[in-house]
């Protein structure tokens, strides 16, 4: 899972095309430019991107509150383009927010591999986020299973062992989940 589209936002427009030229050499082809990050707030209402660079500094807002608002709502990576001489201090700053900060003017190595790790560090987070998701699902489908035997508990008199198994025998003889079974106890008697 890399990076396939990127969201610069920019106050300057010079030096684009080339930040545009290395973004290709990653392997992002979708490059999209706003010139202040109330425009991006705004392209963020109906889009989302895998990478958001933000060329320091904006004009209207800091820095630092874009990127922290950027890395809480979003799920893409945060690169931000500092002078060489704020390089230090705007790295210590950003690391607690998980962003990536890169000297400018840009050394085309330097770039190239900060935008490598950027790679990686989504890809990892990908996967902990699927993780989390089936994790989510799986708690759900036991709360409705749960459900469905307490349905069959109080209204037709079985234990709680007895419900168990009848949702696992159901599943099973119709080929569906647990939880597809249990959906359709919960429908039938509550619904």
């Amino acid at each position: 899972m890399g990076l396939n589209s990127a969201l610069v936002v920019s106050t300057a427009v010079t030096g684009m095309q080339q930040l545009k030229e290395l973004l290709a050499q990653c392997g992002i082809a979708r490059v999209e430019f706003v010139q202040s990050a109330s425009f991006a707030r705004e392209l963020l209402k109906t889009a989302e991107f895998d990478l958001y660079l933000i060329n320091s500094p904006l004009r209207g807002e800091s820095v630092d509150a874009f990127a922290q608002y950027l890395t809480e709502r979003l799920a893409g990576e945060v690169l931000v383009l500092v002078r060489e001489d704020k390089l230090q201090e705007t790295s210590r700053r950003m690391t607690e927010f998980g962003v990536f900060a890169v000297s400018k003017p840009l050394n085309r190595d330097e770039f190239l591999s900060v935008v490598k790790m950027a790679t990686a560090s989504h890809s990892r987070v990908g996967m902990i986020r699927r993780e989390n998701e089936k994790l989510k699902q799986s708690i759900e489908d036991i709360k409705v299973i749960n459900r469905a035997k307490l349905v069959l508990v109080s209204r037709l008199a079985m234990s709680e062992p007895e419900a168990h198994k009848y949702i696992e025998k159901q599943a099973m003889d119709l080929r569906k989940t647990s939880r597809s079974v249990a959906d359709g106890i919960l429908k039938t008697h509550e619904g």
